[in-house]
């Protein structure tokens, strides 16, 4: 499956000449730099997975008073974004099988704009998915270290002006790397963003942790139950592995990707690395669809709520 541009020009470097490159692809030409095939089927079937799982998030959220809390909206617009994420890749993928089979026949013109808008919702919805991924951890920070003053800090209008500036920034952001996509100062701002998301996620789950396990021990030496401390702090640790394991693998291929085209793109290595960025852009959407089995289905009370969603009981 290609991409779109400007993605497609992730995928190819622009600053490196054509002749660098096919040097750079000549002497990288083994089976390894050959990349792999993903059918577009899988992309379909991920993208639809995505799209109905974060949508019953959305509705239950929606639906139940119970959940109408800071908290709840926040994993409610992580599931907008990865709604974005699946519209957009389904839209693309649609796109390009109709433009192949000569179903679809329109003006080179017709197809940039389309490029533009997709690339745009692609942009926007990245930006505002790994958004969303660090509000969520400093909610939860907010939770453990100030629970008697949570409700004055994290007010509804609070709240409601972190969420519109999250959508506001994703959207200014996608129009500029739109426009200035050939430049690497802009992939620059994208990769520091994810490295700041990165080690704000560490350091704030980490610290929530590490309280986690003081207060374990504190309850253990307390009531002398060592095995209660011991399986509940490796459940801790198991958590917090999943939640920074998914987030890095995830997204960690895909910014190390855009590193290499700021640092090497001419690179042997650096070129086998970019033939892989369909896997890249399968583990973006394959966060979208683990999303909601780490923030919001561990919810008793949002699980309820989906039964009666799917029971279609309003």
């Amino acid at each position: 499956m290609s991409t779109l541009a400007p993605l497609r020009l992730l995928w190819e470097p622009w600053n490196a000449s054509e002749g660098n490159q096919s040097n750079a692809t000549a002497g990288a030409g083994s089976a390894w730099c050959q990349g792999l095939d993903i059918p577009s089927e899988l992309f379909l079937a991920l993208g639809l997975v995505s799209l109905v799982e974060n949508l019953l998030v959305v509705a239950a959220i929606l639906k139940n008073r119970n959940l109408h809390s800071p908290t709840y909206y926040f994993i409610c617009c992580l599931a907008v974004s990865d709604v974005l994420v699946s519209v957009s890749n389904l839209a693309e993928t649609l796109f390009l099988l109709l433009l192949e089979h000569g179903v679809l026949v329109v003006r080179a013109s017709v197809v940039r704009h389309m490029d533009n808008v997709i690339d745009m919702l692609i942009c926007s919805s990245v930006v505002s998915s790994l958004s969303f991924l660090g509000v969520i951890a400093v909610d939860r920070y907010i939770t453990i270290f100030y629970a008697l003053r949570y409700h004055s800090i994290m007010t509804l209008q609070r709240a409601v002006v972190t969420m519109a500036s999250v959508w506001l920034a994703s959207t200014v952001s996608s129009t500029i790397f739109v426009t200035y996509y050939r430049n690497n100062a802009i992939l620059l701002c994208l990769i520091s963003f994810f490295l700041f998301m990165l080690v704000l996620m560490l350091v704030l789950y980490i610290h929530m942790f590490a309280l986690a396990r003081h207060h374990l021990r504190s309850i253990s030496s307390q009531q002398k139950q060592p095995t209660v401390y011991r399986s509940s702090s490796l459940k801790g640790a198991v958590t917090l592995t999943i939640l920074l394991g998914v987030f890095f693998i995830c997204w960690g291929p895909f910014f190390f990707h855009l590193i290499l085209i700021v640092t090497c793109p001419t690179n042997p290595f650096c070129t086998c690395f970019f033939s892989y960025f369909n896997l890249f852009h399968i583990l973006i959407i394959c966060n979208s669809v683990i999303d909601p089995l780490i923030y919001a289905f561990r919810s008793q009370e949002l699980r309820r709520t989906l039964r009666e969603v799917v029971l279609c009981s309003w």
